[in-house]
């Protein structure tokens, strides 16, 4: 064009700054539009800022901003996104505040930044006090929530937006959905997915894989197939969360068969898809099953197994005994070994009352990482179970000088929409003297049918009776007296809880089912539990 004698234009430049592929080139272009006569073009200007926050150049684009003779709102807006998106949201504020009119692409644009680096409530204050919204604020605000694992929020948030009758985007959808997988708002999540039908949106591999997995994590089954089976294109994402969905409610010969069907269909596993395989194999004991899938990795799926697959392979290993094999398989890990996988190593300990190995993984493993309070409550009820309550008295006394503090057992519930909190020993819910009633009588009548709580669980040395009445109010206990009282059958009671199941809460869960005749659903850390008729999906293998 230059060779013809044909100048360019103020609509010439931004079209060769999206072409350029580094900041030298760029600076090129730069010189140009300044010898041209350009630079007090506001169009050319506000192209020249964003080019420079793309190739990192903040400096360059700062100065050039300064320096405008000619500023508009895009102008503002471009440098406002540029340190929005290189993370600099204090210098994202000192513009915000700078700028004389502010617009909706302004606001959402701060919102976005504070939402990047976690302040949170910043993003709220300021989302609280903007003169109008869109659906960008709406998203930004609630996608935000979703990312930082306020998932109440979320929910409470996306309400307010369907209050306000403003139509939600398909990222929005997506966060609402996995904040109600999240939290086991299967009435929310049930809603939502109707919404989605009802107003016509495309059910893609990435709402589609959401929908699924709420399902799944909310043990509904049947519902995420029938997603799953609606979606016209199924990626490995998709493949991924069924083979792992099965899995994880105990549905493991038929996570494997989608695992042989996922690879008919031409579909390549990844590295997903094998924890979801070998998560599959570990439910139920499934050993030499997973070390055939371990093995099919490298040697016929050309997939390096990574350290999650090695920790994955020792739980197996060692759920189902073979502790010296596990405790061998880590020392020829091609990478080294990370807490979780020596972790598992020391539940396995646990379980099969291997003391002496217990005792030398757990005190490795609180010498790694020593403000991790899972190790320290592991070593702890090793000894126990034993009886060696000085060591115990030892255990706890490192954890109070470390700072340490147990994580306490919470438990979730949904009724009538509402989700409902409780930790272990809770006694601030609005109901509790109706829950205590019921865990009363739970206890009389779970006694008259043989049940006698697992006190060897208790690690204090205190009294049988004491020992009994902590039992009683560990949070699933006190979630599921809440969902007898509150959720009328044949409606399962679904509780989510942030820690594995101990073995007495799983007896009891497994009793009520059967003396109250209720379906008892609990997500625990690893797995689902369903209870009913008095037994468990798990079949005890846990």
């Amino acid at each position: 064009m230059l060779k013809r004698n044909v100048l360019p234009d103020n609509y010439t430049y931004p079209i060769l700054v999206q072409a350029c592929g580094s900041s030298r080139e760029g600076e090129e272009i730069h010189t140009h539009v300044l010898k041209l006569g350009f630079g007090s073009d506001v169009y050319v200007l506000n192209t020249m800022i964003n080019m420079y926050f793309v190739c990192g150049e903040m400096g360059n684009a700062r100065k050039l901003f300064e320096e405008g003779a000619v500023l508009d709102s895009v102008s503002w807006n471009s440098i406002l996104a540029g340190y929005v998106r290189m993370g600099d949201v204090e210098e994202a504020t000192l513009i915000f505040k700078r700028m004389e009119e502010k617009n909706l692409i302004s606001w959402n644009s701060m919102i976005s930044g504070y939402m990047k680096c976690g302040s949170i409530e910043e993003a709220r204050k300021l989302f609280d006090s903007m003169p109008e919204r869109d659906v960008v604020s709406w998203s930004a605000m609630i996608s935000g929530y979703a990312q930082h694992d306020r998932f109440v929020q979320t929910l409470e948030l996306f309400n307010e937006m369907q209050r306000g009758e403003v139509r939600p985007d398909e990222t929005t959808l997506v966060s609402v959905v996995s904040a109600c997988a999240h939290l086991v708002a299967l009435d929310q999540g049930k809603w939502t997915h109707a919404y989605i039908t009802k107003n016509n949106f495309e059910i893609n591999s990435v709402l589609g894989t959401t929908l699924i997995d709420m399902y799944m994590k909310c043990g509904c089954v049947e519902n995420a197939l029938e997603v799953f089976y609606g979606m016209k294109e199924m990626g490995v994402s998709s493949w991924n969360a069924i083979i792992v969905g099965l899995a994880m409610n105990g549905l493991v010969e038929e996570s494997l068969e989608k695992f042989s069907e996922m690879s008919n269909h031409g579909v390549a596993p990844n590295e997903i898809t094998f924890m979801g395989v070998l998560g599959a194999c570990r439910h139920v004991g499934l050993v030499d099953e997973g070390r055939g899938y371990f093995n099919s990795m490298v040697q016929i799926y050309k997939v390096e197994p990574n350290v999650k697959h090695y920790g994955c392979m020792v739980d197996l290993l060692g759920r189902a005994g073979l502790l010296e094999e596990a405790e061998e398989l880590i020392g020829t890990m091609p990478m080294a070994p990370d807490v979780a996988t020596w972790g598992a190593l020391l539940g396995a300990c646990k379980k099969h009352g291997d003391t002496k190995m217990g005792e030398r993984v757990g005190r490795r493993l609180i010498e790694l990482q020593p403000d991790h309070d899972g190790f320290h409550v592991l070593l702890s009820n090793i000894y126990a179970s034993k009886g060696r309550w000085e060591d115990v008295i030892e255990v706890r006394g490192i954890m109070r000088h470390q700072g340490v503090m147990k994580t306490p057992g919470c438990s979730l519930i949904e009724a009538d929409g509402v989700v409902h909190e409780f930790l272990a020993g809770d006694t601030a819910h609005p109901l509790m003297e109706d829950i205590d009633r019921m865990l009363d009588e739970i206890a009389v009548r779970l006694k008259m049918h043989g049940y006698a709580p697992a006190t060897n669980e208790v690690s204090l040395d205190i009294d049988e009776e004491e020992k009994e009445t902590s039992l009683y109010r560990h949070s699933e206990k006190l979630a599921i007296a809440f969902g007898i009282i509150s959720i009328k059958p044949p409606t399962p009671i679904r509780i989510m809880k942030n820690l594995r199941i101990c073995e007495d809460c799983h007896a009891a869960a497994k009793a009520i089912s059967k003396v109250f005749e209720r379906e008892i659903v609990v997500r625990d850390r690893h797995r689902f539990h369903h209870f009913k008729h008095g037994s468990c999906s798990c079949k005890d293998y846990w």
